[in-house]
């Protein structure tokens, strides 16, 4: 038999409902506070990209090989800008 604990039923009901009451007490967000959330997500995603990008020229003006390092650590920071989002998105 289950405990009634790790029903996901249950956590999800108990989930919607301290939102609710949050949402009740708090009310919306205001305009202002969604377009700072929305400028967060962006930074989140560009800014290991950029590192990404910076550290890629870097090594290949240091080892001229033109984009060798560039693209594929371009991809990493972009890898790594969406999971932090995800994760970011997610943690409430």
């Amino acid at each position: 038999m289950t405990d009634p604990e790790d029903d996901p039923l249950i956590e999800q009901t108990r989930l919607h409902r301290e939102r609710r009451a949050r949402w009740l007490r708090e009310g919306d967000m205001s305009v202002g506070r969604r377009l700072a959330q929305i400028g967060v997500l962006g930074w989140i995603i560009v800014s290991p990209m950029l590192l990404g990008l910076f550290l890629g020229r870097w090594l290949d003006t240091h080892f001229g090989s033109g984009l060798f390092w560039t693209a594929p650590l371009l991809m990493v920071g972009l890898f790594f800008g969406g999971w932090a989002a995800w994760k970011w998105m997610n943690a409430s």
